[in-house]
């Protein structure tokens, strides 16, 4: 049994404290708040701020695995991931634990054709290249020799308890009959990834040396557009599919002016007018990983959405 820290206790990091958990190994939690923290059986938790190079590297302290999960509020990326990405990796030098981190496809910028780990990283927008910047960063302390560290790419999460585009609002219009509207072209092919699927491989990039000093992609399912997530959703719930509308341009603008996390997706807005689609074509070829099914995935949100229930 070895010890294992995990930061953030979002779906991912709940998700990979309970593997890690159930496979017998000991599990820290390590979340800003308590209210953050989600109870997990046979897990400890520490509340601290994992920004604090010192007190983070109190708690790591002898770990075999640092697993970055945390997510920072999404219009505050570029002056809260900097500072943290430095301590994480600080902490990972000093007490030799691999740093395993949970990122996304920003990086790659707007591209034509599937995403593979090999696409360059030319982000487009400042969350982009925050996270562009911070595997730059850990990649060059891994070959340098400092860390050993590998990374985790998935695609937009489709769980009921995730934030996203198609978050707990759209899926509980979309569960009662409602109008959906959504953020760009609702017809454009995208790719959706299940966090236990982020889980599973982060676990596994951990351990294997196979995986360190490179990227890997999240196995996912292959992609739908929106609309057609909406409608396989509403079928599989066994309800009329639902209407799906474009928010437009003019409406987004203005709830940008009032809403911070709106106004910052903005910049990313060009995943969802193009095919935004990701090859994990190695990661199930070395790692031997498949997506959840796709009808498990939704079978998953209906069930968090019982009839008659939910926000609308």
């Amino acid at each position: 049994m070895g010890k294992h820290v995990v930061v953030g206790a979002g779906p991912v990091g709940s998700a990979t404290a309970r593997l890690l958990a159930e496979r017998g190994e000991e599990v820290v939690v390590v979340t800003r708040t308590a209210a953050s923290a989600v109870p997990l059986e046979g897990v400890r938790r520490r509340q601290l701020d994992a920004s604090d190079a010192q007190a983070l590297g109190e708690a790591v302290e002898g770990a075999e695995v640092l697993y970055n999960c945390a997510n920072p509020p999404y219009h505050r990326w570029p002056e809260v991931w900097p500072p943290l990405a430095a301590a994480l990796l600080t902490a990972a030098e000093r007490s030799g634990a691999v740093l395993a981190t949970v990122s996304n496809l920003y990086g790659y910028g707007a591209v034509d054709g599937p995403m593979s780990p090999e696409t360059p990283l030319r982000p487009v927008d400042p969350k982009g290249e925050v996270r562009a910047a911070m595997w730059r960063e850990a990649l060059a302390a891994h070959r340098a020799g400092r860390v050993r560290a590998t990374e985790v790419r998935g695609s937009d999460y489709l769980a009921a308890n995730a934030a996203g585009v198609l978050d707990g609002r759209a899926f509980s219009r979309a569960l009662a009959g409602r109008t959906v509207q959504v953020l760009g072209d609702p017809d454009a092919p995208h790719s959706w990834t299940a966090p236990q699927d982020v889980a599973r491989l982060l676990v596994a990039v951990g351990a294997d040396e196979r995986a360190w000093g490179r990227a890997w992609h999240v196995p996912s399912n292959p992609p739908r557009s929106q609309r057609q997530v909406i409608a396989e959703l509403c079928a599989a719930a066994d309800r009329p599919a639902a209407k799906v509308a474009r928010i437009p341009r003019p409406v987004l603008a203005l709830l940008g002016l009032a809403n911070p996390t709106i106004r910052s997706a903005r910049g990313t807005a060009y995943q969802f007018e193009r095919p935004f689609v990701i090859d994990d074509t190695a990661t199930r070829e070395t790692f031997g990983l498949a997506p959840t099914p796709w009808e498990e995935m939704l079978a998953q949100v209906v069930a968090a959405y019982p009839k008659g229930q939910g926000r609308v």
